[in-house]
């Protein structure tokens, strides 16, 4: 299995931390030329390799980490990401509802993802957050999923439970989704919720 983070602001750089611990290798992109951020990508670790957009889109599972605005661009890379895993790590914050047809934000995303599987998760936390290790206080900090394809979900879920987290699956986008987005001006309920589950 192969993973990729696109967008390398300061949530794909936490992202990008949480792999480099776990010792998982993954490749990061943007729109700009790799070179640009590859010194930044050296210094998280050996394993986080800089790509080309173009490049980075190969890998099996990909984390979508830019602005909101900006996911269509990124969805133009391929004419169909049949056969991706795409978690959608975004928040659409600001953005009126009407502008998304009344949908929760990560169907909307998947629709320009055509042929995807698309898990809503680990957009809870801010990334001051996010980049710290997830074992605390002898618990483990949980991320949220959602998503309509339940294989898809336990299959990032394995992926959470490998990068330390405590997955927690919520269910469905028009259910679980929109206990973790951002709609219009608000946060959904379970946004920036620093919690840790303790095992045992």
């Amino acid at each position: 299995m192969t993973y990729a983070i696109i967008g390398f602001g300061n949530i794909g750089q936490a992202l990008a931390r949480a792999f480099a611990r776990s010792g998982i290798d993954v490749s990061v992109a943007t729109t700009r030329d790799p070179e640009s951020f590859a010194s930044a990508a050296a210094a998280i670790g050996p394993g986080v390799t800089p790509k080309r957009l173009a490049d980075a889109v190969k890998a099996d599972i990909i984390f979508l980490a830019v602005r909101f605005e900006s996911h269509p661009d990124v969805a133009k890379a391929l004419p169909t990401w049949q056969g991706k895993t795409i978690v959608d790590v975004t928040n659409a914050y600001g953005v009126p509802p009407d502008e998304l047809g009344g949908q929760p934000s990560s169907e909307f995303v998947a629709q320009a993802f055509s042929g995807a599987r698309l898990v809503k998760g680990f957009n809870h936390l801010i990334a001051a957050t996010l980049e710290q290790d997830p074992a605390v206080h002898g618990g483990r900090r949980v991320v949220f999923l959602a998503s309509d394809d339940d294989a898809a979900a336990a299959e990032i879920a394995a992926l959470a439970e490998n990068l330390g987290f405590s997955p927690i699956k919520l269910g469905g986008l028009s259910e679980g989704g929109l206990l973790v987005q951002a709609r219009g001006n608000g946060w959904g309920p379970l946004i920036f919720k620093d919690l840790v589950k303790f095992d045992g």
